[in-house]
């Protein structure tokens, strides 16, 4: 595991910030990292994702078999696993249980991006059912989702966002939750239609 050491050290620290903000309680939400083509670092099952230690993560090959580190990986890893197949360019997904998201997709509304920082990161927002976590319906409609956005909301369930390495992953995490925020807001006041301006979208450039 020491060869990976650095890379789990980078998903401790988003599992302790996600939790500090509210966006996963307990031992819900993962987090993974493709290391090859064929093998993921990905958080061992139950793991309280503010409490995670180099011993709380393992590596997995594509078919979910243990290669080293922990007895059992998250009982998610079909999710992550099937996301990297789907996308190439793709090598950390992060996946929590924020709440606005969840509230805003239950209540039948779209989640609007209203800020440079959403319409930059964020880009478009995907959605899926409702299915039981762990299940092949689960990561299978979620990673085909991931191939048309960066950041899936899983019906009734969590999120599901996606980058080229965790922290970019976690900033589309972030966004997507702060988006589903300000949603909110528009909601309460009685707006129906504000969002990023659609033509301003392609002239975003962040450095």
């Amino acid at each position: 595991m020491a060869v990976h050491e650095d890379a789990a050290q980078e998903l401790i620290g988003i599992g302790a910030d996600a939790v500090q903000r509210g966006l996963v309680l307990a031992s819900g939400g993962n987090l993974s990292v493709r290391l090859d083509d064929e093998t993921v670092l990905i958080t061992r099952s139950g793991t309280w994702l503010d409490r995670l230690t180099i011993d709380d993560f393992c590596v997995i090959d594509m078919d979910g078999q243990l290669i080293a580190g922990a007895a059992r990986p998250s009982s998610e890893w079909k999710l992550h696993t099937r996301t990297y197949s789907s996308r190439e360019d793709v090598h950390s997904v992060v996946h929590l249980h924020p709440q606005m998201s969840l509230m805003i997709d239950a209540l039948g509304h779209d989640i609007r991006l209203l800020t440079m920082d959403h319409a930059n990161y964020v880009r478009k927002i995907a959605r899926t059912d409702f299915y039981h976590n762990g299940t092949d319906e689960l990561a299978d409609t979620a990673a085909a989702a991931a191939q048309k956005a960066n950041c899936v909301v899983m019906a009734y369930h969590g999120s599901s966002c996606v980058g080229p390495n965790p922290m970019m992953a976690y900033r589309r995490a972030l966004n997507l939750e702060q988006a589903a925020e300000m949603t909110y807001r528009l909601l309460t006041l009685g707006d129906r239609e504000a969002e990023f301006p659609p033509e301003a979208f392609e002239r975003i450039r962040h450095k």
